[in-house]
């Protein structure tokens, strides 16, 4: 089969898979389960992959799968397609006829569209597999949400070796995007994140007797002033980054002095030099203003995800592909982004894309962003997202 012949096939098989792709799809948004617990959501994927008769491994990382599809010659070369599978803490306020049916979880990140379209890109993939050369992987990948992330899991446990993966190409859904386009990045697309955790000590009492007691309120107060103003007095200009603290817990009363307050925050930025500078000036200004006011600081800095780096060679090559598939102009470029990915593990190990999902469409107020109770997509999304990640898996094993 010529290139053009193959294209329309793909583009064929896309459309004719669609409503089957929009059930999985929803059947998975009334299932949602955050990482790690993803115990439905994986046994839903494995029998839609015995219904293909795709081989796969179960129990990676506990509840992630791989499956594999060789095509002729399948020791030539091996890519893998990826998509995550947790869903968030959230309570869903559509009103849809597949609405989540758990009470405070929700597919509010798209992870349903993600997983959908690989499987529909599975089926296609297993139906020409006569028409490519090499393996193609498929990671059904568990929390991408919850912190360490299920990405480095499944490489720790052996998913890019036998045989080695030389490149992966994951999708994630984008709601400032519309529907029918797709958007990349090369070098440099999304941010490396910290969790940031300090306890600052005082001493509690009477908040009439202000003489008997050290206030860790204060303390913590000027704490975040002061590291604010050290963070954008030093962050490198031409290097995007945020230090940012949404949780205060200080369990007093109106007339009581808690002995200790609890700071929550994150760090993001897309420099690893900084990033570490960055952390020391957290630890030593803390505690230096702690000490000032006659308390204490500890800090602990829980190390996330890394910035996420679209090899840039290979995102020119997926950015030509894509508009051969899509037309000119329906490929955008995107800006960097201060969200995180732990997709960023796996582009650590071999040259990799991460691309976007325009989901967008207006008329049907498919409009709400990400993590929040109202997101929802137009399901159209899915012809694009099946068939162009078949279409760039069949063109990267060439």
């Amino acid at each position: 089969m010529g290139k053009q012949q193959l294209k329309e096939k793909i583009k064929q098989l896309s459309e004719k898979y669609y409503q089957e792709v929009v059930s999985v799809r929803r059947y998975l948004h009334t299932i949602p389960e955050i990482g790690f617990e993803e115990f439905k959501t994986s046994g839903y994927i494995i029998g839609k992959l015995r219904e293909y008769r795709i081989p796969y491994q179960m129990c990676v990382a506990n509840t992630g799968i791989v499956a594999t599809i060789h095509g002729k010659n399948s020791n030539k070369k091996t890519i893998a397609l990826r998509a995550d599978m947790d869903a968030l803490p959230i309570n869903e306020a559509n009103e849809i006829p597949f609405k989540s049916k758990r009470e405070g979880f929700m597919h509010a990140c798209g992870h349903d569209v993600h997983m959908s379209c690989l499987l529909g890109a599975a089926r296609i993939l297993s139906e020409l597999k006569n028409e490519f050369e090499g393996t193609i992987k498929l990671f059904f990948q568990p929390s991408e949400e919850k912190f360490p992330g299920g990405a480095l899991a499944m490489i720790d446990e052996g998913v890019m070796e036998n045989p080695n993966v030389e490149n992966v190409f994951g999708q994630h859904v984008l709601p400032q995007l519309e529907v029918g386009k797709v958007g990349l990045k090369p070098g440099k697309y999304m941010a490396s994140t910290d969790e940031l955790y300090l306890t600052v000590k005082g001493k509690g009492g009477h908040a009439a007797t202000p003489e008997l007691y050290i206030n860790p309120l204060n303390i913590a107060s000027a704490i975040i002033l002061e590291l604010q103003k050290e963070f954008e007095n030093k962050k490198p200009q031409d290097t995007p980054s945020v230090l940012a603290f949404g949780r205060i817990i200080g369990e007093g009363k109106t007339n009581i002095i808690p002995d200790v307050v609890k700071l929550e925050g994150t760090i993001r930025t897309f420099d690893e030099k900084w990033r570490n500078k960055a952390h020391g000036i957290i630890r030593k200004t803390s505690a230096a203003v702690a000490k000032k006011m006659k308390g204490g600081c500890e800090v602990h800095i829980a190390k996330g995800y890394p910035t996420l780096v679209n090899d840039e060679k290979l995102t020119e090559k997926t950015k030509k592909l894509a508009i051969d598939f899509l037309g000119k102009k329906n490929v955008v470029d995107l800006e960097t982004r201060m969200t995180a990915e732990d997709f960023a593990y796996f582009a650590q190990k071999v040259p990799s894309v991460f691309y976007r999902l325009g989901v967008r469409n207006e008329k049907e107020k498919n409009i709400s962003n990400l993590h929040t109770s109202t997101f929802n997509v137009d399901e159209s999304c899915m012809i694009t997202g099946t068939g162009l990640m078949v279409w760039l898996a069949v063109n990267q094993l060439e």
